[in-house]
């Protein structure tokens, strides 16, 4: 997140000291055209701060640009006071006054994809700051190209008309609505949704959505996606062919939330969720973006909803184990349907030159939540290296966000960038191995696993492969304690001291493998493996069936195998 404060730092200094020095080099220099090239840097700088910053006020930026390229507009003309640029001055300052008036009305309004409406509106009401900055440049290249003032004025005119024209509409949608609501809300009525997957969170979080639509659209009932920030609606709209809303206030969600809807399904404890929550008449599902030993697996915000999907026992097990008390009726295990594409494997291979998957996690909102290993990464890459493993290097999508971690993860990628020009191997890193890769696919091109505590190690253990984790708290003994996914797994400590240890267990001896399978049923449930993501859609689609009663999954006894809960001979008694 720190990564992110500087980006807006420097890009509201950016605009503002250009905006400042264009003026000044214009009103106080004969400089006219530097002044004008800057004006149009500083135009530049404030279209890049309104995308790091969405709703940022650069009015004030504005107005300075504007003054200094009108004052330049007209030394380029020479020609005294002009009717025409003193009219484009009226002009401009009045669409400066309008311009964020009308986005944040437009802001107010519901948008959507994927229905068949088409709601310009808004969009256009939320770029009319990038339209009057492309207008001042147009009129920067026109004074310094010296055309007459009339085509300054022609041109502010005619951005004008636009924005008025988007005011009125904006008004007309506020004052007098439709008698059948919005074209999007009767749109959806007729979709007839029957759920939603409701999404809040910060920027770069979209992959909490996009993990579960493939197992949605699967349910094979109509849904929307219900967005309440506005830059995910592109990219999950692109990923799904249901209907994707985005709902900027609570008159916008009460008519998304046509009469149809009867469950809603939740992938995160995003503080906004409890907007969607009041809606009594739904019943509230959390399905999570993975399941791990982390604190926030334990949130005791779960508790507020109706159902709680859980991977396996374990995660049930783990709200009791940090304290939180929920009614079991709760839970439904249903595994970890984004797995089933994972390959298997029964036996241990033989790997005389391993390929491992790194996977290091960020550092967390909180202190008690960061698990990243990037800090000591390079002892552990060149210890991989030293051992002819091919690595791939998959970090979290919230690395970047904190300068520390980048430059980290900069390092490491450089190191193997390296070793790849030097001995051949095929190392895996950045974009190929973040975006042109899933995880699924790192996680099958991999003999093994090293990562911090996170979602991936569960899902990495349906492979039934090897896993190391790092035990970045320096918990010692402790630590299996608090996270017992890691007591099947190999633990790197802290200062990597025991590297040498666990890479020869990793990839050698492996003596954990058969703990590992008891781990494994009981982290990610018992299903078959030829329909294992059926446990999921099956559970989801009894969710949309009135008096319907969660089935009891198959436990496991001490060594893995499927034991029947009919079975009095294993009752507890006994």
């Amino acid at each position: 997140m720190r990564g992110d404060l500087v980006r807006k730092l420097l890009a509201r200094a950016l605009a503002t000291g250009l905006a400042v020095l264009a003026f000044l080099v214009v009103a106080l220099t004969g400089a006219t055209g530097w002044g004008l090239g800057l004006a149009v840097a500083a135009l530049a700088a404030a279209a890049w701060e309104r995308r790091v910053r969405p709703g940022a006020d650069t009015a004030a930026e504005t107005v300075l640009v504007a003054a200094a390229v009108l004052v330049g507009y007209a030394r380029r003309l020479d020609a005294g006071f002009d009717p025409a640029l003193a009219a484009t001055a009226l002009v401009l300052l009045g669409l400066v006054l309008l311009v964020g008036p009308l986005r944040d009305a437009g802001g107010l309004e519901l948008r959507a994809a994927n229905l068949p409406v088409r709601a310009w509106t808004p969009l256009v009401a939320a770029r009319l700051g990038d339209a009057l900055s492309g207008l001042l440049a147009v009129l920067a290249l026109a004074a310094a190209a010296t055309l007459p003032a009339g085509v300054a004025l022609a041109a502010a005119v005619l951005a004008a008309a636009g924005a008025g024209a988007v005011g009125l509409d904006l008004a007309r949608r506020r004052f007098r609505p439709g008698a059948g609501g919005s074209a999007v809300s009767r749109a959806l009525r007729r979709h007839q949704p029957e759920f939603l997957l409701y999404f809040s969170a910060p920027p770069g979080s979209e992959y909490q959505v996009t993990m579960w639509l493939p197992y949605l659209e699967r349910i094979g009932r109509p849904f929307l996606v219900m967005l309440r920030e506005p830059e995910f609606l592109s990219t999950v709209a692109a990923a799904t062919s249901a209907p994707v809303v985005y709902c900027p206030t609570l008159k916008a969600m009460d008519e998304a939330l046509v009469p149809s809807l009867r469950v809603a399904f939740y992938v995160n404890h995003g503080a906004k969720n409890s907007h969607c929550i009041r809606f009594t008449q739904l019943t509230h599902v959390q399905l999570h973006h993975g399941d791990s030993d982390k604190a926030p697996s334990a949130n005791p915000v779960s508790a507020i909803f109706d159902r709680i999907f859980v991977a396996g026992q374990a995660a049930i097990e783990r709200y009791a184990r940090a304290g939180v008390d929920i009614p079991a009726e709760k839970f439904v295990v249903v595994g970890r349907p984004q797995v089933e594409a994972i390959e298997v494997r029964q036996q241990p291979a033989s790997r005389p030159a391993p390929t491992v998957l790194y996977t290091p996690t960020w550092t967390g909102h909180h202190a008690d939540a960061n698990y990243c290993s990037l800090p000591v990464a390079e002892t552990l890459l060149r210890g991989l290296l030293a051992r002819g493993a091919t690595v791939i290097l998959r970090a979290h999508p919230y690395t970047s966000q904190n300068p520390a971690s980048a430059r980290q993860l900069g390092r490491l990628t450089e190191l193997l960038a390296a070793d790849r020009a030097r001995s051949g191997r095929q190392h895996v890193f950045g974009a190929a191995a973040s975006r042109e890769l899933t995880l699924t696919e790192c996680v099958n091109r991999s003999d093994a696993l090293v990562s911090d505590v996170s979602g991936v190690i569960s899902d990495y253990l349906y492979s039934g492969k090897p896993y190391a984790v790092t035990d970045m708290g320096g918990e010692g003994d402790r630590f299996t304690e608090r996270f017992p996914l890691a007591g099947s797994g190999y633990v790197l400590r802290r200062d990597m001291s025991n590297v040498d240890e666990v890479l020869a267990a990793l990839l050698d001896t492996d003596p954990l493998a058969s703990a590992r399978w008891v781990t494994r049923t009981r982290y990610l449930g018992d299903f078959p493996a030829e329909s294992y993501a059926e446990a999921f859609l099956e559970a989801a689609r009894h969710q949309l069936d009135r008096g319907w009663n969660p089935p009891t999954p198959r436990a496991a006894d001490g060594a893995g195998r499927p034991v029947d809960p009919d079975d009095a001979s294993l009752s507890p008694a006994t």
